[in-house]
């Protein structure tokens, strides 16, 4: 895993690669960094901040969607995409959608070099597929080995084959927030597979998958990510 860059740093990369390949989409200037909080001390009664281990297990009972997060290569690279579960709609006017990245992940900066995404939404049977996308570090550029997929129309980010929905992008703004960075996308082309929709959608609960069966009734799957 890469070091973490210091405050604003893999925004600044990402902004400043953006402006000088020509975005496809405006990007919102640089703003100054916020100032370093005051130091005080800690009153006896008070208490200390949750840990993360507790922050994460509380955080877990919220049921969110799994995505695979795409990217065409970019300077001879091969394409780039990891696993996302934390993405949603944004703005519908204009259409903009937004994920959320580890500021330590490997594969964003492929992404932001890009300049473009495309947002994968994961079916039922897909937890295989989601875990492939979720290793780090070197075996990154295995990731698309057996996975078949084309060009999405606008952007040319893989659109993974068989998924229930895709939404195809171009970086909007990239936003600081703590040890993870948030990414706005505006929105050029999306569509469905009805097919595949038909199986529901892959959830993310509590560290492992469920779905919804035909009667909309969650199953807990047993395998985890």
């Amino acid at each position: 895993m890469e070091a973490m860059m210091g405050h604003a740093g893999m925004a600044d990369v990402a902004l400043r690669y953006l402006r000088s390949a020509g975005s496809p989409a405006p990007v919102a200037p640089r703003l100054p960094p916020l100032p370093r909080p005051a130091l005080r001390a800690v009153r006896a009664d008070e208490p200390p901040p949750p840990n993360p281990e507790a922050f994460r297990t509380v955080l877990g009972h919220f049921a969110s969607g799994v995505t695979v997060i795409t990217a065409p290569g970019a300077d001879g690279e091969p394409p780039a995409g990891f696993a996302c579960q934390s993405f949603a709609s944004l703005s519908l006017d204009p259409p903009l959608v937004v994920f959320m990245v580890g500021r330590t992940s490997t594969t964003w900066p492929r992404v932001a070099r890009a300049g473009v995404f495309c947002v994968n939404i994961l079916g039922s049977g897909q937890g295989a597929l989601c875990r492939g996308f979720a290793v780090s570090g070197a075996q990154t550029a295995d990731k698309f080995a057996g996975v078949p997929h084309t060009p999405a129309p606008a952007t040319g980010s893989p659109r993974i084959q068989d998924v229930p929905a895709w939404v195809d992008c171009a970086i909007h703004t990239v936003h600081t927030a703590g040890d993870h960075l948030i990414v706005v996308g505006r929105v050029a082309a999306l569509g469905t597979d009805e097919n595949a929709a038909s199986a529901g959608p892959l959830l993310f609960h509590r560290g492992g998958f469920g779905a919804f069966d035909a009667f909309g009734t969650y199953d807990e799957a047993a395998s985890r990510p």
